[in-house]
């Protein structure tokens, strides 16, 4: 099989691009047959040494991939050959062939492309639990997604959207960006490379929600944004952190936090899918059916093949990426 291969940690597009020995599955394992991989920014910083969870050498990257069940290990009862899953992992989807727990399998809905299954994996996953487990999102909340036309971004929109959200507000930087927030459901954008941001995102933000504020702030940008949406909040609300896209980690000023009564908490997501594997697959469930009943779709805006996997990274390194970016193999 072809595989993206990380025999020591370095700049991600040292990796290599080799045909090793299929896998087989052991007891309690299944095989699956990888059709298609989510392209994500935590796949750089797992290549380079850099993530919070590092695989022991060598390995293959990536965290989402959709694909057939191949062949199954002994003592595996809810999985069969010739499942269509959605596939979660720690690493091991840029490969052809991937080893994995059927507890980390989801099936698809009939006639799902893979490709809009890889997509729906990490990026949806991590939106719903930021949404209904940190922040609580309840009907008619108004909240505000930064960097609202990347993976997150796009998902966080309209996962909240489907969650019964009301006004939903994108921070974009630049027309093109806030084109396809808006084509994605946001119902109104904000150009985050404004002019004095501060002031500027608290005062559009009043103005677009009959002056409450954002009742949720959904952050993967970090630097200059995070405290500007931080001002931009309603009383009582709810941020949830989900990286630095801008590679500025923010200071938080505790003492705003008082004033208004908000909250500001963190998400790993990964920590959900080993600590409550239950919960996952529900949230993925409920992920599926909004897809068949219409309140969400993937914005893929690009697919790569395996062997382009530099070129995919490179667009998520860079701030090229709008909506997902897919690897597709074979």
């Amino acid at each position: 099989m072809k595989a993206v291969y990380v025999r020591e940690f370095a700049p991600f597009d040292q990796a290599e691009i080799v045909d090793i020995p299929n896998p087989e599955p052991g007891p309690g394992e299944v095989l699956i047959a990888v059709k298609a991989a989510e392209a994500n920014f935590p796949d750089i910083l797992v290549m380079e040494g850099k993530y919070q969870i590092t695989p022991p050498l060598p390995f293959s990257p990536g965290k989402a991939a959709a694909g057939i069940v191949e062949s199954t290990g002994g003592k595996v009862m809810s999985l069969k050959p010739g499942d269509r899953v959605a596939v979660q992992v720690e690493h091991g989807a840029y490969a052809e062939k991937l080893i994995t727990s059927p507890a980390t399998c989801y099936p698809m809905p009939d006639g799902m492309p893979f490709e809009d299954a890889a997509a729906l994996g990490l990026v949806y996953q991590t939106s719903h639990f930021a949404l209904a487990g940190r922040a609580s999102i309840k009907p008619g909340d108004n909240v505000l997604v930064l960097g609202a036309s990347g993976g997150i971004g796009v998902s966080s929109v309209q996962l909240a959207k489907a969650l019964g959200a009301g006004v939903v507000i994108g921070g974009v930087l630049g027309a093109e960006n806030a084109t396809i927030a808006k084509a994605t459901g946001a119902d109104h954008t904000i150009d985050l490379g404004m002019e004095n941001l501060r002031d500027g995102l608290r005062d559009q933000v009043r103005e677009m929600t009959g002056g409450r504020g954002a009742d949720i702030v959904i952050d993967p940008v970090g630097g200059a944004a995070n405290a500007a949406a931080l001002r931009a909040m309603a009383w009582s609300g709810r941020m949830v952190i989900i990286g630095f896209a801008s590679g500025d980690i923010p200071m938080i000023k505790s003492n705003y936090l008082l004033v208004k009564n908000i909250a500001v908490s963190g998400l790993q997501w990964s920590d959900y899918r080993e600590r409550d594997p239950a919960w996952v697959g529900r949230v993925q469930n409920e992920i599926f059916e909004f897809y068949s009943d219409g309140k969400l779709k993937p914005y893929i805006s690009k697919i790569y093949p395996l062997e382009d996997y530099a070129k995919a990274l490179m667009r998520l390194k860079t701030g090229q990426a709008q909506g997902k970016i897919i690897l597709k193999m074979g």
